[in-house]
């Protein structure tokens, strides 16, 4: 019988919404005990990465972090202190800490399903080729969210991100084709090996995948980071798109978090053309 898996989790948070961070560190830790207890993991390290810089907002996120998993199978790590150095940059200060099978990024305002980690960690075990796994994902009202995308032509960001609605209505088919909305919403849904984007809300990578990328690229402060990564993660294995994992994601857009989002979003969006080439329509 093959040993159960390790796992590290890293959950960056910046002045979080405490209530939301507990019920996603609720969910991590009850789809964690149900993984340990089917025997699919074995030593599981979760980090909590505060870039809040404010003192009492870390103290509070590691008491709380600290809190929710006393008396289970996980080591967790608070780490905290340093200036706000941007979401990947953070998620690398703990990427090969533990040199785990599989490393989990999570958002603070994700919910796992009590079976996600279980389903993520069987399918990659089953599928040796792909280095890293994205979930199904719905809001908090059941709706479907496309996180999954092909490479986005300028266009298609400005009118799935800052569009009116009468407006994205007249391009739905367009945008439908970015959103991957045709495997997606496909019926029966199926896996698919070979997702271009994966979304940082969750991205469940095998190590072998992140000692060949190096994890993030911290020059991307927010936003694209993760669609930086997921390229070239799937130039060395492949990414895949796993229905039957399933998490809620809190998350909005960054054209609704006022002007200093939209800023990072395009200083972002430039520097991710610059590197992976434009296109524009």
């Amino acid at each position: 019988m093959p040993l159960p898996a390790s796992l590290q989790v890293s959950v960056v948070t910046w002045r979080p919404d405490r209530a939301l961070l507990e019920r996603t560190l609720e969910r991590l830790a009850g789809a964690i005990r149900a993984a340990q207890e089917e025997n699919v993991l074995g030593t599981v390290h979760v980090a909590l990465v505060d870039n809040s810089e404010d003192a009492d907002i870390a103290a509070a996120v590691s008491a709380l972090g600290r809190a929710r998993f006393a008396g289970t199978r996980v080591h967790v790590a608070c780490v905290h202190g340093h200036t706000n150095l941007g979401f990947g940059a953070a998620h690398n200060l703990v990427l090969h800490g533990t040199g785990a099978n599989f490393h989990l990024v999570l958002n603070p305002d994700a919910e796992l399903a009590p079976d996600a980690l279980a389903v993520a960690v069987r399918w990659l075990d089953a599928h040796p080729e792909a280095g890293a796994l994205a979930p199904s994902v719905t809001d908090a009202s059941g709706r479907t969210q496309y996180l999954c995308k092909r490479y986005p032509a300028i266009v298609d960001l400005v009118l799935r991100g800052y569009a009116p609605r009468g407006l994205r209505r007249m391009f739905a088919r367009r945008l439908a084709h970015y959103e991957m909305r045709d495997v997606v919403d496909a019926s029966p849904p199926r896996d698919v090996i070979g997702v271009p984007l994966m979304s940082g809300a969750f991205m469940l990578v095998r190590r072998e995948a992140i000692d060949r990328t190096g994890g993030f690229d911290p020059r991307f402060f927010l936003y694209f980071e993760d669609f930086d990564w997921s390229l070239r993660l799937g130039k060395v294995m492949k990414n895949a798109w796993v229905p039957q994992v399933r998490i809620v994601h809190h998350g909005g857009r960054a054209a609704r978090k006022g002007l200093i989002h939209l800023c990072h979003y395009l200083a972002s969006g430039w520097r991710f053309y610059r590197k992976h080439g434009w296109r524009w329509r």
